[in-house]
């Protein structure tokens, strides 16, 4: 069987009106005009830099399957994927390949998930899932299939995690003519579509670029976007509470030799608490929470949106850029912004060509 519902690009123009109409529509009662609204299309293919799959077995045969929604025993044969890399197509080929050879059963048995993570500057990474502990003989066999594909491999399976080289990727991004470097962590969160990625750095930096005092960003992830607005402001305080990401993050500031940026680990329910002086950090011990002039707050919230004491929060900065992916939530929580905030810019990013998942980009600011 092959997979259904394959990707048409000659659909993909007129999909992206359809969503646009429903952007305009659901924030028309917050002044949201259709001329107003920016809309950045994606590439029709080969967008997605990341991509997971099951491995199904037949006999000594085995191949990546997707599945019908809700029916996880009806397997659907992927023998390339369009809107994944090129990069990811070419791994999946020789991938299967080499694991049909003779004498490679050790990798490819009870192997049940493959994941893909690429970058636009062609790094790659691969991570093999088993149902299986995985021993020497393992390591063995997968080292040399790394030295044959030519990009680092993880072994996982039940509480075991094994790095034969690296468990990250290394990306550089251009945004508006300028390179930036990024450690994307292997099962951290990373923009799936990078050029849409570049796009939405380049509007939040022309949305910045005229503003004066300091940043302030919760949910920072790797420092995707205090990394590139770093420069737009006298200095930069971002929080994020998985320490994987605060990790990559610290390396990404010393890579792009960032000196106005901090990274602290916190939540962003720990960070209003300690910005309103009702709890002490030692995560922030050395930063002079009162030494800054923040003006402005970037928010970029998972899909359930800002809580409550967050939005509170978000509502003492004269300005507030917020990167959505949920429009239900960033609704609601614009239903509060906008009693004391005016939208200056709405902006749609298609991050998510071909389904009904849409990004957005909201620049406020005070009345």
């Amino acid at each position: 069987m092959s997979l259904p519902n394959q990707p048409d690009p000659q659909q993909y123009q007129q999909l992206l009106t359809e969503k646009t109409a429903q952007i305009q529509q659901k924030f028309a009662s917050f002044g949201v005009q259709k001329d107003d609204l920016e809309v950045y299309a994606s590439a029709p293919l080969n967008f997605r830099l990341r991509a997971e799959f099951r491995l199904w077995h037949e006999d000594e045969r085995c191949y990546f399957a997707m599945f019908e929604p809700g029916n996880k025993h009806k397997a659907f044969e992927v023998k390339e994927f369009p809107i994944a890399s090129q990069l990811i197509n070419q791994l999946m080929e020789k991938l299967l390949v080499a694991l049909h050879r003779e004498g490679e059963e050790i990798l490819r048995q009870r192997l049940f998930q493959v994941e893909f993570l690429t970058t636009l500057s062609g790094d790659a990474l691969i991570t093999l899932i088993y149902h299986k502990k995985l021993g020497d003989e393992w390591q063995l066999k997968a080292e040399a299939l790394q030295a044959e594909l030519g990009f680092p491999i993880i072994g996982r399976s039940r509480k075991q995690k094994i790095v034969l080289e690296r468990d990250y990727v290394l990306e550089t991004l251009n945004v508006a003519g300028k390179d930036y470097h990024y450690k994307q962590i292997e099962g951290g969160f990373t923009q799936p579509n990078g050029e849409m990625n570049q796009q939405m750095l380049a509007w939040a930096q022309s949305v910045s670029e005229p503003l004066q005092g300091d940043l302030v960003e919760m949910y920072c992830g790797n420092g995707n976007f205090s990394v590139a607005l770093a420069g737009s402001f006298d200095k930069v305080l971002a929080t994020e509470i998985s320490k994987t990401s605060v990790n990559a993050a610290q390396y990404n500031i010393e890579k792009n030799n960032i000196e106005n940026l901090i990274i602290a680990r916190l939540s962003s329910e720990e960070f209003v608490q300690a910005l309103q002086g009702e709890r002490e950090f030692r995560r922030l011990e050395g930063i002079d929470l009162g030494s800054y002039n923040f003006t402005t707050t970037l928010v970029d919230p998972p899909r359930a949106g800002l809580d409550p004491e967050s939005v509170k929060k978000t509502q003492e900065y004269d300005n507030i850029i917020y990167i959505s992916c949920n429009p239900d939530t960033l609704e609601d929580n614009l239903k509060t912004l906008t009693q004391t905030h005016d939208i200056k810019r709405f902006a749609l990013f298609d991050q998510f060509p071909y389904t009904h998942h849409i990004e957005c980009g909201v620049f406020l600011q005070r009345r």
